[in-house]
């Protein structure tokens, strides 16, 4: 059982743990890049990908599923977020706080990014699907690594709930 990430004509199939990883160095990017509202909604819908919480096998999301915003210059500026924010994960960027090396991620990254790239988003300001609104976005971050989190809701980022930590 795997995951699926959609986005027009495209979809992106990861196993559990390939989800996983995918997820993980997205949001080390987004915690950082982070600066406006959208950003943060961006960042919850991420962390609504957390397996540990969610479920295997129970996460992904489909680009059109995305509240992308009203104007063409909004929805301009939120397809870069998530270009950049990906650029960034793809450039290794926090990855030795990992504790693995990913290697594979590195092909699931291009793949998203062909998929951002050529998805246009819809002009309707609240598509169908499970994008946080403003009062769900990401705000919280967690103390010791500095990660985006759905804090206070959950006991803490996903270094701090992944298995095995004290």
């Amino acid at each position: 059982m795997g995951n699926v990430f959609g986005g027009g004509e495209k979809s992106l199939y990861l196993s559990n743990g390939g989800t996983e990883v995918f997820i993980n160095v997205l949001m080390l990017a987004v915690s950082d890049l982070a600066q406006e509202e959208w950003d943060y909604r961006f960042a919850a819908l991420l962390t609504l990908q957390d397996q540990n919480v969610m479920g295997r096998g129970a996460v992904g999301f489909d680009l059109q599923d995305i509240a992308w915003g009203t104007t063409p210059r909004e929805r301009a500026r939120s397809k870069d977020f998530v270009l950049r924010a990906t650029a960034l994960a793809l450039s290794g960027h926090r990855w030795s706080e990992l504790g693995y090396d990913p290697p594979l991620v590195r092909d699931h990254l291009h793949r998203f990014i062909a998929m951002v790239e050529s998805f246009a988003p819809a002009d309707a300001a609240h598509p169908a699907g499970g994008f946080p609104g403003p009062d769900d976005r990401a705000t919280a971050s967690c103390a010791q690594h500095r990660i985006l989190s759905a804090l206070p809701h959950w006991e803490g980022c996903f270094l701090c709930t992944r298995p095995g930590q004290p």
